[in-house]
């Protein structure tokens, strides 16, 4: 899995024009890539470090500060370059493996205690945000050790 995290003073998703999912205080949001080879380790793995990365204000983390947590599905993180001018999607995940994984990475969050909120699976969304920082990591579970 792989899962850019971004600072956010607030931020939303949208589809078609409704709003789906919001935080408005200080929190992240995450745009969540699944991989073709990943499971539910992965996913617990990823929501243990999300929730605890002191990526906020004074060094504090989502779980020491309470920070809710906006979470936005995006297999397009793994996009492939490398020929072309067109990204091949062969690393990605299909709906039928990557929806439960982004389900289960949204339950290890709760789980943990987190307040979560999320953008819709699979959906054309729009999403919103005030990057604050900005500071913005790239977690990636291959590099979880």
């Amino acid at each position: 899995m792989k899962a850019v995290a971004q600072r956010v003073s607030r931020a939303s998703v949208s589809v078609e024009g409704r709003i789906v999912g919001r935080i408005d205080e200080p929190g992240l949001l995450v745009l969540l890539g699944v991989h073709r080879d990943d499971g539910q380790h992965d996913a617990a793995r990823l929501a243990e470090k999300i929730w605890n990365l002191r990526m906020l204000e004074d060094e504090e983390s989502c779980q020491s500060a309470g920070a809710p947590l906006l979470v936005v599905s995006q297999f397009t993180l793994y996009g492939a370059v490398r020929k072309g001018r067109r990204p091949s999607w062969t690393a990605a995940a299909g709906r039928e493996r990557s929806e439960p994984l982004y389900e289960e990475f949204v339950r290890c969050l709760r789980v943990l205690g987190a307040v979560v909120e999320t953008g819709a699976f699979g959906a054309a969304m729009e999403v919103s945000l005030v990057n604050s920082g900005p500071f913005t990591l790239i977690v990636d579970t291959a590099d979880l050790a």
